[in-house]
């Protein structure tokens, strides 16, 4: 049946719910092009006020899953498990959580995508590596994941290519922030990923998509009922973004952040409870280990131990990037022509960070998009970022401003300190939220 774009978008702008086909009709016309960009940012701004039932939502991931190849992992020995995060300031989770999972004898064939928005995107860090392949064909991929247990790429051309279209159509539209949408693009990826079980990192705060609690929530209810109603067991944890992640935001520097993390150069506390609390997740849920308990420790030895690395390292060899980048990523990456060390306007102790203004300075600088077509410059950004708690003065900087120029640095330093309050103590704030296991979805 055919129908008139326009008229499904004034449909969804009146806030009526769309019919299934009428939802795969605006989906499969970007393939033919008889839908236009313009079209699909009426049709996101329309689900953006008005939202979508269950039905229209789940017909959408579908119609975006069913928009190119679905992958088949089945000559696997083990389980195929993935996360996905909803999206934060200086989440460079995946880069050690793939190596973690893959060294203990899960697989792990991760699709990932670009800059959301405020936040930096997975495949934007790789990118900073040099020479490493984001797009390789599907039978590389496969075999790489098959031979040392973890790839992280990006959307192949034909791995739901609709969404691919979609994502970036949001990202400069003001349309990111739609449960809906985002359920069906995390989604329509997984499910054409073809994951034995997937863990969720759904972000909470002022650096998150989700500002509170109960929204995180919405959206982990949505994503896991859509989930594990299409067949694929997932698990949900609700994480504190109301301050970086990790102690880096900006790809190459996130990049260094994680061989940090992986070689064990500097404690990382917040970030390695989020790390391993999901990783331990995945490995259960992907029935490797019958608990929790069992799975950390298998965890705690593949790290401290050093296969972890080993892991990152052959991945990034095996996708074009250097042999040796464990040992000399700070040989590999782009460096930043001006750096300088940035404090804070009062002294103090940091009691609170405006997280997302930290991911937009990062964008001032130049390593975040503004634009789909932007060209990023990887190496910029901010390094040893203060966290909440921690003492600012005169001789103890709140971070490290990465730019190409100096004047560049300064406006980045002033947003810096602007993003920085200190007072007299910081309120204790667990990094992980909320868990909501697979049968918390069942009666969603």
């Amino acid at each position: 049946m055919s129908y008139l774009p326009q008229e499904i978008i004034r449909k969804k702008r009146d806030g009526f719910a769309l019919d299934p086909d009428e939802i795969k009709f605006l989906v499969n016309g970007l393939a033919d092009h008889s839908v236009k960009p313009e079209q699909i940012s009426a049709f996101a701004m329309a689900v953006f006020f008005n939202d979508m039932t269950m039905v229209e939502c789940v017909a959408l991931t579908e119609a975006m899953r069913d928009s190119g190849d679905v992958l088949d992992w089945s000559d696997l020995p083990g389980p195929a498990l993935d996360k996905h995060s909803s999206g934060g300031v200086g989440d460079n989770v995946s880069l050690m959580l793939a190596p973690l999972i893959a060294a203990c004898g899960g697989y792990v064939p991760m699709i990932s995508g670009r800059g959301l928005g405020h936040t930096g995107g997975t495949l934007d860090k790789f990118d900073s590596i040099p020479g490493y392949q984001t797009s390789p064909d599907n039978a590389l991929f496969h075999k790489i994941v098959r031979d040392i247990g973890c790839a992280i790429i990006g959307q192949t051309a034909n791995l739901a290519p609709a969404d691919k279209t979609i994502y970036g159509i949001r990202d400069v539209t003001g349309t990111v922030e739609s449960e809906a949408l985002i359920t069906a693009s995390i989604l329509s990826k997984k499910l054409a990923a073809g994951l034995s079980a997937l863990v969720l990192d759904v972000k909470c705060g002022n650096g998150a998509f989700m500002a509170s609690e109960a929204e995180a929530l919405g959206l982990a209810r949505s994503l896991g009922t859509v989930a594990n109603g299409a067949g694929m067991p997932t698990l949900a944890l609700v994480t504190d973004m109301n301050q970086p992640l990790a102690n880096a935001a900006g790809n190459a520097l996130e990049v260094q952040n994680a061989v940090d993390f992986l070689t064990r150069a500097r404690p990382m506390p917040r970030l390695e409870e989020v790390v391993l609390s999901l990783c331990a997740e995945m490995l259960v849920l992907g029935k490797l280990y019958d608990d929790l308990d069992a799975a950390r420790a298998a965890l705690q030895t593949v790290w401290e131990n050093g296969q972890a690395a080993e892991r990152f390292d052959r991945m990034v060899a095996a996708l074009g990037g250097p042999t040796d980048f464990i040992d000399n990523a700070s040989k590999h990456l782009p460096v930043a022509p001006v750096i300088m060390d940035v404090f804070a306007r009062d002294a103090g102790t940091i009691d609170e960070i405006q997280t997302r203004k930290v991911g937009l300075a990062v964008i001032g600088l130049g390593g975040g998009r503004t634009t789909p077509e932007d060209q990023l410059d990887y190496s910029v950004g901010f390094s040893d970022l203060a966290s909440l708690g921690d003492l600012a003065d005169q001789e103890t900087p709140i971070g490290r401003v990465h730019a190409a120029t100096q004047d560049d640095a300064d406006a980045a330093a002033a947003a810096l300190q602007a993003c920085y309050t200190t007072g007299e103590r910081a309120e204790d704030t667990p990094v992980i939220l909320h868990r909501l296991a697979p049968d918390d979805f069942t009666s969603a």
